[in-house]
């Protein structure tokens, strides 16, 4: 059991029609090379830096337009598409949400859990945390996605709780700030979450000059087997149910460890 699977990198701007085009074009090339499965960054559907009231104004429902045009795209390219989305919240916050979506529509939704409250920025001033739940996952080909948003990463139960949802990937939608040592924080984090969860990580990304770009798709051994630089781009890599197994054979980490991860009482979305 294995498939294609795309990470699919651009800058998101202020322009939900404008990134649909950009959207458009990155799924076609994705799905020419090959790929059955097309991950593209956080605030696909609008992003403006700093943030202001205008995210309110441009946050839609879950199923609103934006999902029908991608759940467009993903009929006329056989794909599925996991992009962030802008969804509207309550007052002026708005939510942080990554879709999922075949030529069937939705197939999968996530609300970021951890908002990027550090290195001076307050996402929580205008963006409302997710509800911690059940992790949503799809199945394509034979291989079960799980989906995570950017800060997120720097939390690994988050990654072992879609790990124990029995997640053979990991997708990875963001917008990863620049700054000193981010690059090299955002490739370790990925690789970590690879390794110690023993899955596959596939992760997308803003370019420069306000994300550090460096898409990419690491295996169970975090191994780095498909990646983009700075540029707008795809990159295709297959990943493959067995290889999981394998690894997993060799390095039964999940099965051998003395934890489970369950949610703090005392800290609450607010």
């Amino acid at each position: 059991m294995s498939t294609a699977l795309a990470v699919a990198q651009f800058a998101p701007a202020a322009d939900t029609a404008a990134n649909l085009a950009v959207i458009g074009d990155l799924v076609a090339t994705a799905s020419d090379r090959g790929a059955k499965v097309v991950v593209l960054p956080e605030y696909a559907s609008y992003f403006i830096d700093p943030f202001d009231a205008s995210l309110a104004e441009h946050a839609q429902p879950l199923d609103g337009a934006f999902t029908a045009a991608l759940t467009g795209l993903a009929a006329a390219h056989g794909v599925v598409i996991v992009a962030g989305l802008l969804e509207g919240g309550e007052g002026r916050r708005v939510r942080n949400t990554v879709v999922a979506v075949s030529a069937d529509g939705i197939v999968a939704s996530y609300r970021k859990l951890h908002l990027y409250d550090a290195f001076g920025q307050r996402e929580s001033d205008w963006v409302e945390p997710g509800e911690i739940g059940p992790p949503e996952t799809f199945t394509v080909d034979g291989i079960r996605f799980a989906v995570m948003t950017c800060y997120d990463l720097r939390f690994p139960e988050v990654a072992r709780v879609l790990a124990d949802a029995g997640a053979d990937v990991i997708l990875v939608p963001a917008e990863w700030v620049r700054g000193p040592l981010k690059e090299g924080q955002w490739r370790t984090l990925l690789h970590a979450r690879a390794i110690e969860n023993t899955v596959y990580v596939a992760a997308a990304d803003h370019p420069p000059p306000l994300g550090v770009g460096a898409s990419m798709i690491v295996d169970p051994q975090g191994v780095e087997i498909a990646g983009v630089g700075t540029a707008t781009d795809v990159a295709v890599a297959h990943v493959d149910r067995a290889t999981v197994e394998r690894v997993r054979r060799v390095n039964p980490s999940l099965l051998l460890r003395r934890f489970r991860v369950v949610p703090r009482e005392d800290l609450q979305a607010e």
